[in-house]
């Protein structure tokens, strides 16, 4: 029994496929990097930092002075440690928010941390604190 039409064209297509693969494959093997010498291999960094194929000059070392060089996130600049502000809101619970008279940032305070009774609307004076949620007052005083 002969083969249809669309078998005689699939069989092309697997055929033309297996030599297209066969080319890559060839393709492949002539411009691989296995077998470079070393000094093919080699990469260089020059005085700015840039890769560079030709090696660097042994005429002029750097000098790196260590004390120069910043690791990590740019230093924190020294805040003032006593803040002022103005009591915004106090709840029964005794909680409540200061907004700070710099940035007008509203800072989250608790009651214990205050060292005489406050009400809302009180001047005072506070040191800030980080905690997991955000900035807190602490050693919160009425400002006279």
């Amino acid at each position: 029994m002969a083969d249809s039409f669309s078998k005689k064209e699939n069989n092309k297509k697997k055929a033309q496929k297996q030599q297209e693969k066969a080319k890559r494959r060839e393709e492949r093997k002539s411009t691989n990097n296995k077998g470079k010498s070393l000094d093919e291999m080699m990469a260089y960094v020059d005085a700015n930092g840039q890769i560079t194929t030709t090696p660097p000059e042994d005429n002029a070392p750097l000098e790196i002075n260590l004390d120069d060089i910043q690791l990590g996130a740019a230093p924190i600049e020294a805040e003032e440690a006593v803040k002022t502000g103005i009591i915004a809101f106090l709840s029964e619970k005794g909680y409540g928010f200061i907004t700070e008279d710099k940035s007008k940032e509203n800072i989250f305070f608790h009651i214990n941390n205050c060292k005489e009774p406050v009400k809302k609307g009180n001047k005072v004076s506070f040191e800030k604190e980080r905690t997991m949620k955000g900035f807190a007052a602490i050693d919160i005083q009425i400002v006279k």
